[in-house]
Formats: C-alpha cells, structure tokens, sequence
C-alpha cells in the first residue's frame, strides 16, 4: 500500500516538532538533531521536517513511499508514462534512510519523488539539487541534473526546466 509523502524544510526543528506533535496527536516515530518524520496511518502519509539542509522553508518537495520493489516498478512505471523528464537517482542514503528513488517536477515546476526505503541509516545523507519552475526551487540554480531541458520560461523570467 502507498503512502504520501511531504517535506517541510522549516527554521526551528524544536518549536516545529511541538506544533506538529500536537496538530497530528503524536510524537514523530524518527527524531534527529536536525530532522523529524511522523509516520502516520490516519491520515496514510510520511510527513517529514528537517533544518538546516536546505534555503527552502515550507513545502521542499511531495512524494509517494511504496512498500516493496513491486510497487516501486509500477511507480517508475508512471513517471515515464508522464512524459515529463525524471532524474533516477537510484540507491541512495537521505534522511537518516537507505532508499532506491526517482523524481520529476509536474508542468507547474512541484518536485515529486518516488521511493523505496529498504533500511536505516546513521547520517542525513544527500540528495541531489532538486530545483525546478517553483517558486519553492533553490536560487542557486533553476534545474535539477538531467531534468533541465533549458528552454526559456519568459513568463518566469528564466530558462529552466
């Protein structure tokens, strides 16, 4: 079964945790110094907090979490179908787990990841820049790699994705 998935880079993990402990009526099930996610059965969704990763503050990026490799195929299986360019990052360590994923940004520049989480992990690790047409995108570059095809955007001032 699938599970959404939200981001929220945030200014004060502390007071960010209090406030979303007490909106979802639960204490996060992952906290680190600089991150916290609750996973949440009622409403289905692994929401997630963390400071001082990245400039963003709000939504980073929205996601759907699959339980198994099946899924993650039948996933993968749509990004493509979407015929909007996708970055496989493939295996990787991010938020204190180890996962296989792959992204894209909708028409409107919202950045979705896709992901199986097979394992733990003892460090944040990385993840790549992941920037596109959102006002939520990092101003240190308007693409993330492999997604950008930099055709020029007038209306938003740029070239990007």
């Amino acid at each position: 079964m699938k599970r959404m998935h939200v981001h929220v880079g945030v200014e004060d993990l502390d007071t960010s945790i209090r406030f979303y402990s007490t909106l979802f009526g639960a204490d996060p099930t992952v906290t680190k110094r600089d991150y916290a996610k609750w996973m949440l059965d009622d409403p289905r969704v692994n929401f997630a907090i963390s400071a001082g990763h990245h400039a963003i503050k709000g939504i980073e990026h929205l996601g759907i979490q699959v339980e198994n490799a099946e899924e993650l195929t039948e996933v993968y299986g749509r990004l493509k179908a979407a015929d909007r360019p996708t970055l496989e990052e493939g295996a990787t360590t991010c938020c204190y787990a180890k996962s296989e994923k792959s992204w894209i940004a909708d028409p409107d520049g919202v950045v979705w990841e896709t992901f199986f989480t097979h394992g733990g992990a003892t460090v944040y690790g990385d993840s790549p820049t992941l920037t596109a047409t959102s006002l939520n995108a990092s101003n240190d570059s308007c693409c993330a790699p492999a997604m950008c095809d930099a055709k020029p955007q007038p209306e938003r001032g740029r070239a990007c994705c």
